[in-house]
């Protein structure tokens, strides 16, 4: 075996867990409990959406794994909104981007790249109002698409 093949069940092992955990909260109805509960804010929910999929990114460091935990509950409330389930998947995603640059991954590579080693702290503090006001211009976005421009979104 060589070491390649011996490093590869590693990294692939967080893809796992990610995988594990989507498939017990859907199974186990937390995404439609959430689901329902996130239906509560009404017309604001594109705008909060897109804000999940920020936080899934920020917290996990992966936009496919804040899709795999996030994307049945966007679903769930989106249809119980009358709102596009494409659209909101599609937030999930755009929101998520805005999250990858204050993710902690994202942070240490920035450092390491630059060469400024230590000043991880300082690099997030000078992101963190950028990723959000990004994430909340996204949201804003998502919602005109949702109540303006419904035309644009594919059905």
């Amino acid at each position: 075996m060589s070491g390649r093949s011996r490093s590869a069940p590693i990294p692939s092992s967080p893809s796992r867990r990610c995988l594990a955990i989507g498939t017990l909260t859907r199974l186990s109805g937390i995404d439609a409990t959430l689901g329902l509960a996130f239906a509560g804010t009404g017309v604001l929910y594109p705008f909060f959406g897109t804000l999940l999929g920020w936080l899934g990114v920020a917290l996990t460091g992966s936009d496919t794994a804040s899709n795999i935990l996030f994307g049945n509950l966007q679903k769930i409330t989106s249809e119980q909104l009358g709102i596009s389930p494409i659209l909101m998947s599609a937030a999930n995603s755009s929101g998520g981007v805005m999250g990858k640059m204050i993710d902690a991954q994202s942070i240490v590579v920035a450092s390491t790249a630059t060469n400024w080693f230590g000043h991880e702290g300082t690099i997030l503090r000078f992101v963190f109002l950028h990723s959000i006001a990004l994430a909340c211009l996204v949201g804003v976005l998502v919602m005109l698409q949702a109540y303006v421009f419904t035309g644009m979104i594919v059905h």
